[in-house]
């Protein structure tokens, strides 16, 4: 092992390069009912954007969102956290990480309802949906707007 570091490392110098351990990617735990195809759909999109997932199938998300903050008025199908903050909805991977990439002082993001064309939500179209990032009183402003697009 200590000869194969050795040989990385002369390798390395010889190149140019500095070899890095890449750093593990954030998990996220999620919370949805068993029979929601979307929020299968949403996990297997975290997953494709290299989030590791905890899926845990539950009744009801409803205690899930209180418990982490989420405000009832932006209530979706699935509710998950990663690193603090609470995502609700269909929150695309692209925000999550930059969520933990700017660690704003926000509760966390949520994409309220079930907006076509939101991932997880593919389908023949795409309507135009908001990111919003929501604060522990309940208050919420648009982190990134998407326009959708028709198919």
């Amino acid at each position: 092992m200590k000869r194969r570091m050795v040989l990385q490392s002369i390798l390395a110098s010889v190149l140019g390069v500095h070899l890095q351990a890449q750093a593990a990617s954030p998990t996220i735990e999620v919370y949805k009912t068993p029979t929601c195809g979307c929020c299968h759909l949403w996990v297997a999109h975290l997953r494709s954007n290299g989030f590791t997932v905890n899926a845990h199938d539950v009744d009801d998300t409803t205690g899930y969102r209180k418990k982490f903050g989420v405000p009832e008025a932006l209530a979706s199908c699935h509710t998950g956290t990663v690193g603090g903050y609470a995502l609700e909805g269909h929150v695309p991977a692209r925000e999550i990480k930059r969520l933990l990439a700017e660690r704003p002082k926000v509760k966390g993001l949520a994409v309220p309802a079930m907006v076509q064309g939101s991932p997880g939500m593919e389908g023949p179209r795409s309507d135009p949906y908001d990111v919003l990032a929501f604060s522990a009183d309940g208050r919420y402003a648009v982190y990134q707007h998407y326009n959708g697009t028709s198919k």
